[in-house]
């Protein structure tokens, strides 16, 4: 089989595959034939360096023309595609790069930083690394700049056969144990994309428009939906709401996917703002990476066509397991919908039996049986055989399902915080904070938030004869872990609750700030 972007290069190589239209007013357009052509110059410069069939490439930039190119070049060479979130700090990225494996990396210049090598290692690039390929400006010392790829050929690179992992994926999750874990996904059943595909109603000549980052499995992987059909895609480098606007206005959008927090942002605009600019042209908006509320839901569908609003229900791991259609938004408040096509679910009780009863009093931990399901967590299967029941595999929601079929995520069995459609692990925060010599003990859960969905919050246990104000925490948080891992809310106390076996009761520190609410979970 042909290279799926090879194939649209010759049947349409005129019609725009990617525009970049900056808020400055400059507009940079590649049709299929230019993106095929560099993707395959950075596939070969790539190459050059020493990737190849399931070599780890990672790479790092906000969204652009040219890491469009790079994911699929990645693919043309069939390494495998390491995203790495831009937002973090340079040690949170050694840490991946180097668990990694990767060999070669491509980075935009802005955050070119985040390979540099780590105090003390001299001129020695951080893990693994060979190189470091920099593009959109100057390549720091030791690393290479973008003349290796403008003098790359522009023909498509060796068909990597059955060598290659075929377009595969390596996305970092965090996990309870405090360190990122790679979610390995391969090439899987095309018949769940396929299913999703049909089932939302996909068409060639939509136009997507990027709303998030790239480097997020979610908006990552329906930009690529879009190419994988043909279509255009619209890239915004960071968001905006009113630019939003006017992208989608100038270029007619009609698809996108988008975490709660940006649309809470376009429908907050002044009303006058909004009415500058059509709205109507959209068609399909799926809602993930967070819960939507019900009252955002309403916000959204009061600015936007009634019939265009999707939900889904997923995560990295496991792909997309429950599709909410637009006929029941409203009509299934907190709802994530029935299993997507070529999904199985089932509900497992705390004491391992399947749970058969429907309604709030009959909850399970959320199962997924399906051929979207991820492969492995590099370099740690006991975590990944933890997480599954034989062909079953789950993430740890909790859920029950009513008498129609209709699923609601409850619970979360694990400890993540998902804020502004950032899954955030505190067991990766409690272990940063964990380092501060005047911090005993801490927990740290997520709390609620009408406007990020949930906060990150840190309950802490000084060291005896401490003093650490609530700005300290911040403060040394923010040397040490992203932004957007950072607590917002800091309390202090003299004791955290625990079991007879030692484990923190977080229900019972959670408790007083999630009480009123329906659920754990913002919805």
């Amino acid at each position: 089989m042909p290279d799926i972007l090879s194939a649209y290069a010759q049947a349409q190589p005129d019609k725009p595959a990617v525009i970049e239209d900056l808020p400055d007013g400059s507009i940079t357009s590649w049709s299929y034939a230019e993106l095929e052509a560099e993707a395959n110059k950075l596939a070969n410069a790539l190459a050059s360096l020493g990737a190849g069939p399931g070599t780890k490439v990672i790479w790092c930039g906000a969204n652009s023309l040219p890491v469009v190119a790079c994911m699929n070049a990645i693919r043309k060479i069939g390494s495998v595609s390491v995203p790495l979130n831009y937002r973090l700090t340079a040690e949170e990225a050694r840490y991946i790069v180097g668990h990694s494996d990767a060999r070669v990396a491509f980075a935009d210049a802005e955050y070119a930083h985040l390979f540099s090598p780590g105090d003390g290692a001299g001129k020695k690039l951080p893990g693994k690394l060979d190189h470091v390929l920099v593009s959109g400006g100057p390549a720091p010392d030791g690393m290479i700049g973008e003349n290796i790829i403008a003098s790359a050929s522009s023909e498509p690179p060796p068909d990597p056969g059955d060598l290659g992992p075929g377009g595969a994926t390596m996305i970092y999750t965090s996990g309870t144990t405090g360190r990122p874990k790679g979610a390995v996904r391969r090439a899987g059943d095309e018949t769940v994309v396929v299913g999703l595909i049909t089932a939302i109603g996909y068409q060639p000549d939509d136009i997507y428009i990027t709303s998030g980052p790239l480097y997020h499995s979610g908006p990552g992987s329906f930009m690529l939906i879009g190419q994988a059909l043909g279509q255009t895609v619209i890239v915004q480098r960071k968001f905006d709401a009113q630019d939003w606007l006017r992208l989608v206005d100038k270029y007619k959008v009609t698809s996108s996917f988008s975490a709660p927090a940006l649309v809470r942002m376009i429908c907050a605009l002044p009303a006058e703002v909004k009415a500058k600019y059509d709205k109507s042209t959209m068609k399909r908006m799926i809602a993930n990476a967070a819960p939507w509320s019900f009252a955002l839901k309403q916000a959204y569908l009061a600015d936007f066509p009634a019939d265009s609003l999707w939900e889904v229900y997923g995560s990295t791991e496991l792909g997309v397991n429950c599709l909410l259609e637009p006929k029941d938004q409203l009509r299934k408040p907190g709802s994530c919908g029935k299993p997507a096509p070529y999904n199985e679910i089932m509900l497992v009780g705390e004491d391992g039996s399947e749970v058969t009863g429907t309604g709030p009093d009959h909850p399970g931990e959320l199962f997924v049986r399906s051929g979207g399901v991820f492969s492995e967590y590099y370099k740690q299967a006991d975590s990944f055989e933890e997480a599954r029941r034989g062909e079953w595999h789950t993430v740890g929601d909790i859920a029950y399902r009513d008498d129609e079929g209709f699923y609601y995520i409850c619970d979360r069995k694990n400890d993540l915080i998902i804020s502004g459609g950032m899954n955030i692990y505190p067991a990766e925060i409690e272990a940063a904070l964990e380092q501060h010599p005047d911090i005993y003990d801490v927990a740290v859960f997520g709390i609620p938030s009408e406007e990020w969905g949930e906060l990150v919050h840190a309950t802490i246990v000084l060291a005896p004869g401490a003093e650490l104000s609530r700005d300290d925490v911040i403060a040394y948080s923010r040397e040490h872990l992203a932004g957007y891992k950072t607590p917002r809310s800091v309390a202090f106390t003299d004791e955290l609750p625990r079991t007879g076996s030692g484990k923190i009761l977080k229900r019972q520190l959670r408790a007083p700030y999630w009480e009123g609410q329906a659920s754990q979970l913002v919805v």
